[in-house]
Formats: C-alpha cells, sequence, structure tokens
C-alpha cells in the first residue's frame, strides 16, 4: 500500500513539472528554430498575445456569468 501511494506521489510530480515545462517552453517558443531571430522573435510576441487574449477572455466571461 505505501508503495503504491509512494509510486502515485511520484507520477504526480512528474507529470506536473512536466506539463508546466512544456508550457513554458512552447509559449518561449524554444520549439522554433533559433537561427532565425524573426521567426523565433515572431512566434514568442504571436504567443503571448494569444495567452493575453486568452486571460482576457476568460475574465470576460467570468464577469459575465457571475453577473459582475
Amino acid at each position: 500500500m505505501s508503495e503504491s501511494r509512494r509510486i502515485l506521489a511520484r507520477i504526480g510530480r512528474e507529470s506536473d513539472a512536466s506539463v508546466m515545462t512544456r508550457v513554458r517552453d512552447h509559449v518561449a517558443a524554444r520549439d522554433v528554430d533559433d537561427k532565425d531571430p524573426v521567426e523565433l522573435w515572431g512566434t514568442r510576441i504571436g504567443r503571448f498575445i494569444a495567452v493575453g487574449v486568452l486571460v482576457i477572455f476568460i475574465l470576460w466571461l467570468l464577469f459575465y456569468v457571475l453577473g459582475g
């Protein structure tokens, strides 16, 4: 029983770190060819704008649903 809890805790830690690492790397455009600075910065700017629009949309939706 204790071994199964230890295994589940380890899987939880690894999956959380993995998801956060993948999100950070995606937004920072680490998956883009870094030899082309225009593509790198264009991708970074686009992804940061997308995250900002998502946050604004979520806040608008919360205000709409909660009647604020």
